[in-house]
């Protein structure tokens, strides 16, 4: 048998939503997923390393060989074939439903930080109005002022070896190290205060708040929400998502060229193109958690992203387009930050011929905190700085407009009781999360927001693993490829699948090994409220997992491996438009299966 009706099993029908529509251009779906690339949290991080696309390029191709492509196609899938969200594509095997609900937690947990990365550079675009830039070597001098400030030594100050010798003609170090800041880090630490955030990020450092970065949160939620109430349908949503990603694409090209004409040595701009040995080494784990990035910020988007595709929907090639798309977007943000770091490099390397003397630029953040010293340094600072930051706010709203539009819709398709409030659920939802990320208002919530990113990146990594289990070994490789052939004409290799049932899960554990590190490192440093989070949003929805198994297995009828095989086996797992669900079934060869059931009003459905 193809599937059961889910009333055989003595549970209510699933209910699709034949108003939700499909995307305005098949291309539509390509630039989503595209979009998803976007995600800024992990290269934000202080300890990642991003510096050479000729050490990237082979283990990114690789990467995107074994799994992240073969892993998209099982994604799109799940949606395409069952036009539903994330939640209820798990119906494919229903003791699994409740990673459908896990996926929905991290989405949110997600969200709930992931607005500093718009309100973040919408509060330096803000700035970048002002006739003379705050971070600018001449408006620097306007606010570091009196106190410890006038001790800060920062990039605009830099001084000659001779000055150098005789400020430290006392020191008894056989080796003396000079570090200078960067004005625009520095700009960034005054909405805290005046604190070095970057360098006292312990986590009994003191609470403090900005309300600058408050108004700028609220502003970026506001948006979100008016973007949602004027592109209510899935048509108009995905021509708004059209338009918004090619201007994000067209000012990242455009700024990738200005950055390009910067005033450094051009043997530090060639250096990212060239790899060595050892840089391809050392590029290896970061490569990894790149190409994570290709699912979003969250899990799920692409099956629900996908579920607005036609049936015939070609999800091989669009898998590739997808990802070269956003290997192309990897390699522009490399090249940014590598710049950043030359430019700072080049202003110091003056100093690399003096015996015993190590002078350096103690940059952050590069993308959104140091960059600013360095738009500050071209001709039309103001515009170049707009243009910058436009794209960075641009790029982060993309991505939450998109995690959001998943997770709506697969609220929807799961809960049909829920869809005649759909004003009501998608503006709650919003305010809630508004409030939720207030926290990342403070000099905490900015510094140690990646431990909850780690949190999610291992929840993420799971997800993953345990889709490969439920598609490739429970549902079964044949039925799979079976599947995929109906729906597209064309087959899945078998060579393909063996490579996502053997090799894929070692390449998963290895970066499930990465994330367990990582997230040990940051939860050190991280404050209490993130520790709370973290069992309340990543830690909980695991115990709920097997709660929910056992939960399915209690509803059905039979001795115990009779209920646990019948709960593994597909439910209403059909194309939803009748005319491929009838096609389906001839093709399968069950045309003896009927389902008028389904169509029963819910008060005539025992539950």
């Amino acid at each position: 048998m193809v599937y059961e009706s889910s009333y055989d099993s003595g549970r209510r029908p699933f209910k699709p939503d034949l108003t939700r529509g499909y995307w305005a251009a098949p291309s539509d779906f390509i630039y989503a997923c595209i979009s998803l690339g976007f995600r800024m949290d992990l290269i934000s991080m202080s300890w990642f390393i991003y510096q050479r696309m000729g050490g990237a390029m082979f283990p990114y191709i690789i990467c995107m060989v074994l799994f992240v492509v073969p892993i998209m196609v099982m994604q799109s899938f799940m949606g395409q074939f069952s036009s539903s969200g994330f939640i209820s594509s798990f119906r494919i095997s229903p003791i699994f439903k409740g990673l459908g609900y896990i996926s929905l937690g991290v989405n949110l947990a997600v969200l709930s930080y992931y607005c500093m990365f718009a309100s973040v550079p919408l509060l330096y675009l803000f700035h970048s109005m002002r006739p003379t830039i705050p971070w600018s070597c001449e408006g620097v001098e306007q606010w570091l002022t009196n106190g410890t400030s006038t001790d800060v030594e920062h990039s605009c100050r830099i001084k000659n070896a001779v000055e150098l010798n005789e400020t430290m003609i006392n020191s008894t170090d056989s080796y003396k190290y000079i570090a200078y800041e960067v004005p625009s880090v520095l700009f960034f630490n005054t909405i805290f205060g005046g604190e070095d955030l970057m360098e006292n990020y312990e986590y009994n450092s003191p609470f403090m708040f900005s309300w600058e970065l408050l108004v700028c949160t609220i502003l970026c939620w506001g948006i979100i929400a008016g973007v949602f109430f004027h592109f209510y349908n899935t048509e108009l949503i995905s021509k708004f998502l059209r338009y918004a990603i090619w201007t994000a694409l067209t000012l990242l090209v455009i700024c990738l060229i200005r950055f390009l004409l910067i005033d450094i040595d051009l043997k530090y701009i060639l250096r990212y193109f060239i790899a060595t040995p050892r840089d391809i080494a050392e590029s290896i784990p970061n490569t990894i958690l790149f190409v994570v990035s290709a699912f979003g910020p969250g899990w799920g988007s692409v099956i629900t992203l996908a579920s607005f595709n036609h049936f015939k929907t070609n999800i091989m090639s669009y898998s590739w387009f997808i990802c070269i798309g956003q290997m192309g977007i990897f390699m522009a943000y490399g090249i940014l930050t590598h710049i950043i770091q030359s430019y700072f490099k080049g202003i110091t390397q003056h100093f690399d011929d003096v015996e015993n003397l190590y002078v350096y630029v103690n940059h952050h953040w590069p993308l959104y905190l140091s960059s600013g010293s360095v738009l500050a340094a071209m001709t039309w600072p103001n515009l170049w700085s707009i243009i910058f930051y436009a794209m960075l706010v641009l790029m982060a709203l993309i991505t939450m407009i998109t995690c959001l539009f998943s997770v709506y819709q697969s609220i929807f398709d799961e809960f049909e009781m829920l869809r005649s409030r759909r004003t009501e659920i998608i503006f709650g939802i919003i305010g809630f999360l508004a409030l939720m990320s207030l926290y990342t208002c403070s000099n905490h919530g900015v510094i140690f927001f990646s431990a909850m990113s780690m949190d999610s990146l291992f929840t993420q990594t799971s997800l993953n693993l345990l889709l490969l289990l439920v598609i490739l070994w429970i549902y079964g490789r044949v039925r799979f490829q079976r599947d995929i052939e109906f729906m597209l004409g064309q087959r899945f290799s078998t060579w393909k699948v063996n490579i996502l049932r053997f090799v894929a899960p070692i390449c998963l554990c290895l970066l499930l090994l990465i994330s367990v590190i990582a997230a040990f490192f940051e939860h050190s440093v991280a404050s209490i409220v993130l520790h709370v989070a973290a069992v309340f949003l990543i830690v909980l929805p695991w115990i709920f997992l097997p709660g929910y198994m056992i939960y399915i297995i209690l509803q059905t009828s039979g001795s115990f491996c009779i209920r646990f095989k019948r709960c593994c086996r597909p439910l209403d797992w059909y194309p939803v438009e009748l005319e491929e669900r009838q096609q389906y079934e001839e093709a399968m060869g069950n045309m003896d299966i009927t389902h008028q059931l389904n169509e029963m009003e819910n008060s005539e459905i025992v539950a």
